[in-house]
């Protein structure tokens, strides 16, 4: 088998692997407990940690880092124990409303990556819309139960040194996507795999569980969280739409439904042909 042929079938298991977990996020059970959001930055400005947090925007909307409560203390915590370690925890994204994680669905250049990802999984050959949506549900969460940032209980997060203000390498930047992206990649070097597992520990040491197949999405009290757990019981975090001003929380109506329908991901599939062509 060659490189290429290995390559491209681990991927395509992983994907596998994800869409069976999405199925799982899907069906378990989520018994909101209406805990309000926090900021991270003040948190951590009071607590006098050393954080940083991305500039980068989802299309023209800014990063949002406000979570639920007690995972932003966690979180102090973390960077906090990490700032000990010599290194600063920086968050790369929050809370994602539901526009924002559409929009990022579509963000060119996300999109982009999901469509040639899957043409080349396909042999260079343009597979069905179908396909492309079951591949986007798991890379981008495309729904919003599936997608903790949506439930203000997952981060996004990268590690640099205190020191030199080096990054912490992964094997690759924030939102590397390929054959290294799952967490145990066999394609990333023994020091890579273990930076990522050094930096799960002290994550998972806190609670927060990470995503099997992105190595920088950690999240808990969701359902992600629970599975990771095999914890039977409901998760406390759903998909909500949050009112910044009045910091009140409400569940989202059908947190099931497609964030991009198939029509909507038919054009952008289109889109994206055009662009890359």
């Amino acid at each position: 088998m060659s490189d290429e042929t290995a390559r491209r079938t681990y991927w395509t298991e992983q994907l596998e692997l994800g869409y069976e977990m999405v199925e799982q996020l899907l069906e378990h059970p989520v018994d909101e407990c209406g805990e309000t959001f926090a900021s991270l930055p003040a948190a951590a400005e009071s607590a006098g940690v050393e954080m940083w947090f991305s500039d980068t925007k989802i299309g023209d909307m800014d990063r949002v880092y406000h979570l639920r409560e007690s995972n932003v203390r966690e979180i102090v915590s973390i960077a906090r124990e990490m700032n000990e370690r010599g290194w600063i925890l920086k968050i790369e994204d929050g809370f994602r409303t539901l526009e924002m994680q559409g929009t990022l669905v579509r963000k060119p250049e996300v999109f982009n990556s999901v469509v040639q990802k899957c043409m080349w999984e396909n042999g260079g050959e343009l597979p069905s819309v179908e396909f492309v949506a079951r591949r986007a549900i798991v890379m981008v969460a495309n729904i919003p139960k599936v997608g903790g940032h949506m439930s203000g209980s997952a981060i996004d997060i990268s590690v640099f040194r205190r020191d030199d203000g080096s990054e912490v390498s992964r094997g690759g930047p924030y939102l590397t996507v390929d054959e290294t992206t799952p967490m145990r990649s066999p394609y990333i070097s023994e020091q890579h795999l273990q930076n990522r597992l050094e930096i799960t520990a002290v994550m998972e040491s806190h609670g927060f569980m990470h995503f099997p197949f992105e190595f920088w999405h950690f999240s808990k009290g969701d359902v992600a969280d629970r599975i990771m757990n095999r914890d039977s019981s409901p998760a406390r975090f759903g998909a909500v739409n949050w009112d910044p001003a009045a910091n009140e929380i409400v569940p989202v109506e059908d947190p099931k439904e497609y964030l991009n329908p198939l029509p909507q991901i038919e054009r952008e599939i289109e889109a994206a042909l055009q662009r890359i062509s």
